[in-house]
């Protein structure tokens, strides 16, 4: 975390008071006020405290670290508010692709976009999880912020989906992950051809306004979500603003526990 000076400053001001105070008197101490110090003794309050901190250097480590995590902790429960606000358009938008188990104790939606390096990336983990799992309704939200790449790829996904349905849109959705080389309308035409789908009524209804619709719902519900990127997961209550450290699997563990707790 970049941290200002003024912050660091501060925090080194705040450690250093503890020794302060120890070194006054008990009613001294509870009369200390920095304010009303005059020069002199504020220069050597402040040699005080830089005496404090390079002898004790690892006090102010501690201190940025609890900085850090109370901001983290602030941010989470925003999102844990954002996702009880939205949560008809996260969880039952009537648009979205739903599989896995869709009776699961747990929903998790995933923001892609499928010219995503990480998207990419953490697909097969993602496939995994829900598959040895078995208790994980999985929702898929259309996301193309990387260019034309990706809103024709997103289209290219939607028009099967709502021309062909779920299974199909699956297949779409596996073969895009997969796609080494340009996403063009001709890589389109030969995917369609292979799954034996007509080619040119999918490519015709990727420039329709229902298609364009279902994408700007999704991108109206990521800005509301201060979504920012991909992919960003929402696993029940709690939003994963990109892949845990800890892996998918050790989320959705510790969201549960969360849930039952």
């Amino acid at each position: 975390m970049m941290t200002s000076l003024r912050t660091v400053a501060a925090l080194m001001a705040t450690a250093a008071l503890p020794l302060a105070a120890l070194t006054l008197t008990a009613g001294a101490a509870a009369a200390f006020d920095p304010a009303a110090m005059t020069e002199s003794e504020k220069a050597a309050f402040g040699e005080a405290v830089r005496d404090y901190i390079m002898t004790n250097p690892q006090v102010l480590i501690e201190a940025v670290n609890s900085l850090e995590e109370q901001r983290l902790a602030d941010e989470a429960k925003n999102d844990r508010v954002m996702v009880e606000t939205n949560k008809a358009e996260i969880f039952d938008d009537g648009h979205s692709w739903v599989g896995g188990n869709p009776d699961g104790d747990l929903t998790m939606v995933e923001f892609i976009d499928y010219r995503c390096g990480v998207c990419r990336k953490v697909n097969a983990e993602v496939e995994e999880l829900v598959k040895s799992d078995g208790n994980i309704r999985w929702i898929l939200k259309e996301f193309p912020i990387l260019g034309q790449e990706s809103d024709l790829s997103s289209r290219f996904a939607i028009a099967v989906k709502q021309t062909l349905g779920a299974d199909a849109y699956k297949i779409a959705h596996d073969r895009l992950m997969a796609l080494r080389g340009p996403a063009t309308l001709e890589a389109f035409g030969e995917l369609a051809k292979a799954e034996g789908w007509d080619a040119a009524a999918l490519i015709q209804r990727m420039n329709t306004e229902e298609v364009s619709a279902e994408i700007r719902k999704n991108h109206q519900l990521a800005e509301r979500m201060r979504v920012m990127g991909t992919p960003t997961f929402i696993v029940g209550p709690e939003m994963l603003r990109g892949v845990p450290s800890t892996g998918l699997a050790g989320a959705v563990e510790q969201v549960r526990a969360s849930m039952k707790g």
